[in-house]
């Protein structure tokens, strides 16, 4: 069982360049990552995503990547020869149309955007990809453990309260056989309150409230909530992400109580039922936070 919290971090310089990776890693529904890369890796963006992909299954994650130059780079100059003959034909097709006085000179072409281009990179820097893959393999392998840390408390935690639901069902059956006859005897009361002690049709009559009584009878659900118990705490000790089954046990788990506790109508199994529902609720909150 793994956490969907976790953090990492590695941060490493290279040739000049300090070069930092952070993961953190928070509740999500699915697997979500938001990514936030210098200028230069933007075009790897979805190639990091898929590497983060591999090693999570939920939760949103949070990539930076940060690089700062330690030691001057000149900078160097380019002009986009094509697009400036662009802007010059534009601007003449324009003054044309527009019957517009003035002239269109290189000052006027210079100003336009992207007419230069300023590049502060150096050769070494268009290979830091490789760099910055292997930051975030540590800090992925960082996040991880904490995560299983993370993990292993909540699963200690579940355990306390699974072994609590399980008391709560042995006091729950050891009272359901007497709720059924006490059930029993009850309605057997009221009738003959209502027919006399003499009705015309007594072992018809008994038989009805045989099976209204054994409507109360809750050994099913019992049995499929113990097994459910089962397929839940199996399920936590497995390797893989596995989130979504146990809230999907966690949903099972509480539909049979809740009908335990209306098919019931004993005051005694109320209270264990509402044990019971507090400790699947709590259990709930925590598998929230389980990749």
């Amino acid at each position: 069982m793994k956490s969907m919290t976790g953090f990492g971090k590695r941060e490493t310089e290279w040739k000049g360049i300090s070069v930092g990776v952070e993961l953190k890693s928070v509740n999500h529904r699915f697997c979500e990552v938001v990514a936030r890369l210098p200028r230069s890796l933007a075009g790897s963006e979805e190639e990091f995503k898929q590497l983060i992909h591999r090693q999570c299954v939920r939760g949103r994650i949070e990539f930076t990547v940060s690089m700062n130059v330690k030691s001057h780079r000149q900078k160097s100059m380019m002009l986009d020869r094509s697009a400036a003959r662009e802007y010059h034909r534009l601007l003449k097709e324009l003054q044309r149309e527009l019957r517009l006085d003035g002239q269109i000179d290189v000052n006027l072409i210079a100003s336009l955007r992207d007419v230069f281009v300023v590049n502060d990179q150096s050769v070494e820097e268009k290979d830091t990809k490789n760099v910055v893959v292997r930051l975030t393999k540590g800090a992925l392998t960082d996040m991880d453990k904490m995560r299983a840390r993370e993990g292993k408390a909540l699963f200690d935690d579940i355990l306390k309260r699974l072994q609590a639901i399980r008391l709560a069902l042995k006091s729950i059956e050891r009272r359901a056989p007497h709720s059924v006859q006490e059930h029993f005897e009850r309605m057997k009361k009221r009738v003959a309150k209502l027919l006399g002690e003499n009705p015309s049709n007594p072992d018809r009559l008994h038989q009805e409230l045989a099976t209204y009584a054994d409507r109360c009878d809750i050994t099913e659900e019992l049995t499929r909530l113990a097994s459910h118990l089962a397929q839940f705490q199996e399920s936590s000790k497995a390797k893989e992400a596995i989130g979504r089954r146990l809230d999907f046990l966690l949903q099972e788990m509480g539909r049979e109580i809740n009908t335990i506790g209306s098919k019931a109508n004993d005051a005694e199994i109320a209270l264990h039922v509402v044990v019971v529902k507090s400790e699947l609720e709590k259990i709930r909150e925590q598998i929230q936070n389980v990749e």
